[in-house]
């Protein structure tokens, strides 16, 4: 049964009608309009679709509404102040780290949750922290390049 879920994205209040089970990704991608999340393996495995949920990356994919409900949600469009982009994003244009971009959202989104914990991470936090991200097209090294630069450049 379709119920009204509200929930802030992004630092503004929405409300949305769907099933409880309808996935937090469903929604974001087709009933707000924020298309940089992806879909990739639709059962949390491959961080395509990661959003920050009260500061920690989370598979929206198999995330449902009911869980979300209520909570703050940032996607990869709710990094950047404005115009202005997050040093994340930067970093990773300035690298040349996304070669297909497909995974780079959940990437940044992941990157983002480990500066707000850690703002001076070293290589193998970053390597630990992107883990649970894949990419086919072999951009790790460009990535964890990006990420430390964007930290020392935080300092």
């Amino acid at each position: 049964m379709e119920r009204v879920f509200e929930l802030t994205v992004n630092g503004e209040r929405c409300a949305v009608t769907c099933e409880p089970d309808t996935t937090l990704l469903h929604v974001l991608r087709h009933e707000l309009d924020l298309k940089g999340t992806r879909f990739g393996c639709g059962s949390g495995q491959c961080g395509a679709c990661f959003v920050l949920i009260d500061g920690h990356p989370v598979s929206s994919c198999d995330t449902p509404m009911w869980a979300a409900e209520g909570k703050p949600v940032v996607t990869v469009e709710g990094l950047a102040e404005g115009a202005a982009l997050h040093p994340l994003q930067q970093a990773i244009l300035r690298e040349q780290a996304a070669q297909c971009g497909y995974c780079i959202s959940g990437i940044l989104i992941s990157a983002a949750a480990l500066l707000a914990r850690d703002p001076h991470p070293d290589e193998r936090a970053v390597v630990a922290a992107l883990d649970r991200n894949l990419c086919r097209c072999g951009v790790h090294q460009r990535v964890v390049r990006a990420v430390v630069r964007a930290a020392e450049a935080g300092r």
